[in-house]
């Protein structure tokens, strides 16, 4: 196993070169995953509410002036909030959003790489169709796999994972006695 080493931000980890560790041999990568994902999705909830608010009194300042020209528009790109949230702070250089951040978490491309934007896109629009679809049903896929992953993670190549885990990265690479 030769390890390939990913930095990012303050600290680095270490990637085996057929992608993600495995949850038997690493499992610190993983540990609390669940919980915390939960967690932070919350979190963004009321992120994104507060975002919401604030558009919401924009496009409505916007609609008045607009004598009721730009209302589809509006509505449809306030529609697009969450989208844009999730999808921008997926793709950017801390690969996870306000409550993934509060709870250590992060997500990866199965590489180990952060995700482009077209991926993290793909992984957000897939949760909010499936989860609508599903009535959120399907998150108990997550209770079914190793790597803890939900079928929107599956079908976007992407896993979510603990930030910064120091005895994951010490373990795949021990420093010299």
């Amino acid at each position: 196993m030769v390890p390939i080493m990913a930095s990012f931000g303050d600290a680095s980890i270490f990637y085996d070169t057929r992608g993600m560790p495995d949850p038997a041999a690493v499992p610190e990568a993983y540990e609390g995953v669940l919980w915390r994902r939960t967690l932070a999705y919350f979190v963004d909830l009321c992120v994104i509410a507060v975002i919401a608010v604030l558009c919401w009194i924009v496009f409505a300042v916007l609609w008045l002036l607009s004598f009721g020209l730009l209302g589809p528009v509006l509505w449809f790109a306030f529609g697009l909030i969450p989208l844009a949230y999730h999808t921008l702070l997926l793709s950017g250089p801390r690969s996870a959003t306000v409550g993934m951040r509060l709870f250590d978490v992060e997500l990866r491309a199965m590489t180990g790489e952060r995700p482009r934007f077209l991926q993290a896109l793909i992984q957000t629009a897939l949760f909010y169709i499936t989860v609508g679809a599903t009535c959120s049903l399907i998150l108990l896929f997550v209770l079914f796999n190793r790597h803890k992953r939900t079928l929107h993670d599956m079908l976007a190549g992407t896993v979510v994972v603990r930030r910064f885990p120091v005895r994951w990265a010490t373990a795949q690479n021990p420093s010299p006695a």
